[in-house]
């Protein structure tokens, strides 16, 4: 058996590497690396042992030749290769390269190999854009929302699109969530992109190691059964369970905890963004999960784990708490992805889609014991607000998708789907979900899509074919959209986002 994987120097990809090797099925496992990338004799050292088995391509996943030597004679391919946050923010272009080209050069290379491998693309919950306490629950179906100027999120929409579209006979697709790893530090200490984290936006952790040995247990398990009607042609979110649904203010204060401090040590309340991030605890996060069995690891055992094998942050205790703020800290104000940046620049564009506007941004006192935090039971207002009752599913206040999950769906339901949507179903007959349809979309636009595609949450929208964001006027008329968006925007919001010929961020009032 040949398994094909990409990104493997990656967090996730070394785990999934690593696991997958572990499968005596497995005679080789090819896998594509940029001949650029400086991780290579590193992924060569981890696996020394094994280097027999393993067949490296260099090359680029936007090079269709590469693609069809990938996927060649393969039994699985698995898509990890990604252009993430920060390095997507400081190379849009790269992002699009690999998230967007790349994705449609490899389904292409799969859709015509004579004997099709099946295939698994790993997308991303920020898809799901941002949320709150409103609305933190998330499940596969809920609107795709991508935050204004998230190029990395648009990049994986349109990829995760061309999956879903494809003529692949097997694919399936997997949204990532937040990522803990072994380099977590030391990738957030070199730009301003922790400062994008809301410090009560919901997060929901898994680890490289548990993402990895989901991958393998994905082809164990299929080797054994048909899973076509568990697994093939759906979607999953790939979360870490209850007991990994965090706030972005436990995730930094985590981190601080190592040197003998925490947030309101070392942070201010307005260093960071209130709104525009991409967090979310997945309702659906045990569906994969019970077929897998892959959730081992807490967000606790997992700082602990870290702080075993990355002893030298002790040494951060001794150190004065300003000392760390000035130089470890506020030196990253200097990145055009921090706040503070953006202030000093007069970024209104940035400081409007993340704040709400530049007024907003400064009405945030600087004492913490007058900013709302979730982690106090305080809701954005200053509400009272039970966290323990929000974290219960149980409890959760979910988007009316316009179907039941849980439930067969038909003709009706997709209709129904389109209308709440502003749109309409054209097409007059599905025998199956699977089954390419007509839609049109509020704007009167026709496009094509698999009923479980909408279903999926896919709805066309400008971000699918440009770089803008037009939420606040597609909401005014689609229901679906309205219930996520207006958890954290107000109504009266009239703004058109977008990234011009040089990825430089606008915004401007929509023209009516």
């Amino acid at each position: 058996m040949i398994v094909a994987l990409t990104g493997v120097t990656g967090n996730m990809g070394k785990q999934a590497l690593r696991e997958v090797l572990k499968i005596e099925e497995v005679e080789k496992v090819r896998v594509l690396v940029s001949p650029n990338d400086r991780r290579i004799k590193e992924l060569k050292k981890n696996n020394k042992k094994q280097l027999n088995r393993i067949e490296i391509l260099l090359g680029n996943i936007s090079d269709a030749e590469i693609c069809k030597k990938l996927v060649d004679g393969a039994d699985y391919v698995v898509n990890m290769a990604a252009v993430i946050p920060p390095h997507s923010d400081q190379h849009p272009e790269k992002a699009i390269e690999c998230n967007q080209v790349g994705v449609d050069c490899l389904v292409s290379a799969i859709e015509k190999a004579q004997v099709q491998p099946k295939f698994i693309q790993i997308s991303t919950l920020a898809l799901y854009g941002n949320r709150n306490e409103k609305r933190p629950w998330v499940r596969v179906g809920d609107p795709l929302m991508v935050s204004p100027f998230d190029i990395y999120s648009a990049t994986k929409l349109r990829g995760e699109f061309r999956v879903l579209e494809s003529d692949i006979k097997n694919y399936a697709v997997i949204r990532q969530t937040a990522m803990l790893h072994t380099n977590m530090l030391s990738d957030n200490m070199s730009d301003g992109l922790m400062f994008h984290t809301c410090f009560n936006a919901p997060l929901e952790w898994s680890t490289a190691e548990d993402s990895g040995l989901l991958i393998a247990n994905i082809i164990r398990r299929d080797m054994k059964e048909d899973l076509s009607k568990k697994f093939w042609h759906k979607c999953f979110n790939l979360g870490g369970g209850l007991y990994n649904c965090v706030t972005g203010y436990d995730v930094l204060n985590d981190g601080f905890k190592m040197i003998g401090g925490s947030v309101k040590d070392f942070f201010e309340p307005q260093f960071n963004a209130t709104r525009n991030f991409h967090g979310t605890w997945f309702y659906d996060s045990k569906v994969l999960d019970d077929l897998f069995h892959y959730q081992r690891q807490s967000t606790a055992d997992f700082w602990k784990q870290f702080e075993k094998s990355h002893k030298i942050f002790k040494v951060g205790k001794i150190v004065p708490k300003g000392l760390i703020k000035k130089f470890a800290i506020k030196r990253l104000f200097k990145s055009p992805n921090s706040v503070a940046y953006w202030k000093k620049h007069k970024d209104s564009a940035k400081l409007y889609a993340y704040f709400g506007g530049e007024d907003k941004y400064d009405a945030i006192s600087k004492d913490w014991s007058k900013f709302n935090l979730l982690i106090e039971n305080k809701g954005m207002n200053g509400e009272r607000l039970d966290l323990a009752k929000l974290k219960d599913p149980k409890n959760a206040n979910l988007v009316d998708i316009g179907y039941d999950p849980k439930k067969e769906v038909g003709l009706k339901e997709l209709k129904n789907i389109a209308e709440m949507h502003g749109g309409k179903l054209l097409s007059k007959k599905c025998n199956s979900v699977l089954d390419k349809l007509q839609w049109q979309n509020s704007d009167g636009e026709k496009f094509t899509a698999r009923g479980y595609t909408v279903m999926a949450g896919h709805w066309l929208n400008p971000t699918y074919t440009s770089n803008c964001w037009d939420f606040d006027r597609l909401a005014k008329k689609d229901k679906i959209y309205a219930q996520a968006w207006y958890d954290s925007h107000d109504t009266d919001e009239d703004k058109f986002y977008y990234y011009d010929e040089n990825f430089d961020a606008k915004f401007e009032d929509i023209k009516k």
